[in-house]
């Protein structure tokens, strides 16, 4: 999934991109203002966004496509950026029901599930699997020998430092 999430992060990158600098050629050919703004300001400002917008969402796919190689979970930077992608659609996707259509939202709500799915697809507190009941550090039964005490029992088990309580306070 996180191949997929990466592919769908790329793909919007070049999307958001040019649909940014279409609406900057447009806005430039009109040679219009908007409440005395430049025309050629709000050109600019649109082609600089959408290159800046597509930057990010590539970014994002490479964080993605950097979990699906690694097969693991991203590091910090990358958990953020996949976060913040993932904030980022679930706004996409509400202001794009109303303005575009429910097939917009379906893709931005894709998309996010995606995202979500490739955060949560790998546990980062997950270490080592747990060493079995038979393989402790103390011998065949995990508890110091063979089926001996905590302390090494009558088959000379390696054992361990036996459980103290700790002390109890005194009333003095």
């Amino acid at each position: 999934m996180a191949w997929v999430a990466a592919i769908v992060l790329f793909v919007e990158a070049i999307g958001i991109a040019l649909l940014n600098w279409f609406l900057g050629v447009v806005v430039d050919r009109q040679d219009m203002s908007l409440a005395g703004l430049d025309s050629d300001m709000m050109s600019v400002s649109s082609k600089v966004g959408g290159l800046v917008f597509g930057l990010y969402f590539a970014l994002c796919g490479v964080a993605a496509l950097l979990v699906a190689v690694r097969d693991r979970a991203p590091g910090l930077f990358g958990r953020i950026l996949l976060i913040s992608a993932a904030v980022v659609h679930g706004l996409l996707g509400a202001f794009t029901v109303g303005l575009v259509g429910w097939g917009a939202f379906v893709f931005m709500m894709v998309a996010l599930g995606l995202i979500v799915f490739t955060l949560l697809a790998f546990d980062r507190g997950a270490g080592p699997a747990e060493a079995a009941p038979g393989e402790g550090a103390g011998g065949e039964d995990g508890n110091g020998g063979a089926n001996g005490d905590a302390n090494g029992g009558t088959n000379g088990g390696t054992g361990g430092s036996p459980i103290t309580a700790p002390p109890t306070p005194s009333a003095s």
